[in-house]
């Protein structure tokens, strides 16, 4: 697959999940910004790639089925990504399902408690409107909080308030993600893999172990290549991908209005040797 490497981008969201451009717009989006293969990882929801599959046309970027699970468990915080998977396995769907689940609980218990700790009420037409979302999430809810006079923008709402409820049980655990990935023919990924919860950053011996702990689960490969990554952020990662076989990808986490970072903005651009962690990861692809 010969794709240059500031043209790749494997992390993007869609409105199905908490970005603005629908699946269909975020196509046009790609096309235009040149970009050569794609993935859309939507949070816990696969209907995105669905929806890019049956409108991409010949000529197209080239695709691949991506998503996005929001795990913890005792250990900590991850994103793990999926690539590759087939959207019809039974796998990935009970996986989507049980995300999605805990996903609207949670939305629900944000909304009580933010009645209960700070007198934040909301018309139940609105409360309706955000429960009949397909994944809603804090961004959704932050964005309805300033339209209300809660808070003065988006992130505020999200770091002053909605972040300072704890809900432990509600998550995807991080083995069944890549369980669920893995016996749908798919790659876990862990995303931008030194971001831990809220602003923890985990890096050295403590990112080497949060990474082996995963691979003991399945894992295959680390998004050394992130929008929010510094230089020395980067190498680490691609450090860790060498040092245990990884495979590597790139990805900008582009939300459309929901987050300040462009379509592309991956860190790939000026890099002239392509890591071997990517080359890999693209050689599986293609053939697959």
């Amino acid at each position: 697959m010969t794709i240059l490497p500031g043209t790749i981008d494997l992390h993007m969201h869609t409105s199905v999940s908490d970005g603005t451009d629908s699946p269909e717009d975020i196509l046009l989006r790609v096309r235009e910004a040149g970009i050569g293969l794609f993935s859309v990882t939507d949070h816990d929801a696969i209907e995105g790639c669905r929806r890019i599959l049956a409108v991409r046309k010949a000529g197209d970027p080239a695709f691949i089925t991506g998503v996005e699970f929001s795990c913890r468990d005792a250990e900590g915080q991850y994103h793990i990504l999926g690539y590759d998977y087939d959207p019809d396995a039974a796998p990935i769907n009970g996986v989507v399902q049980q995300g999605h689940a805990f996903r609207m609980q949670k939305i629900k218990e944000r909304i009580d408690f933010l009645k209960e700790r700070f007198g934040f009420v909301f018309s139940q037409e609105d409360i309706d409107r955000l429960l009949r979302l397909q994944n809603p999430g804090k961004p959704h809810l932050g964005n309805l909080m300033v339209q209300y006079g809660y808070a003065a923008t988006k992130d505020e709402a999200i770091k002053a308030y909605i972040n300072r409820m704890r809900s432990e049980d509600a998550y995807v655990r991080p083995e069944d993600a890549i369980r669920g990935i893995l016996e749908s023919g798919g790659i876990p990924v862990l995303a931008h893999p030194a971001y831990g919860r809220g602003d923890e950053l985990i890096m050295g011996d403590a990112l080497k172990a949060r990474v082996k702990r995963l691979m003991g689960f399945g894992l295959r490969g680390v998004e050394a290549f992130y929008s929010g990554f510094t230089e020395k952020l980067r190498n680490e990662m691609l450090s860790i991908a060498e040092t245990y076989d990884l495979y590597v990808t790139a990805g900008s986490d582009y939300h459309g209005r929901n987050k300040l970072v462009a379509l592309g903005d991956t860190g790939m651009n000026g890099i002239t040797e392509i890591p071997k962690g990517l080359i890999q990861f693209l050689q599986r692809i293609e053939e697959h």
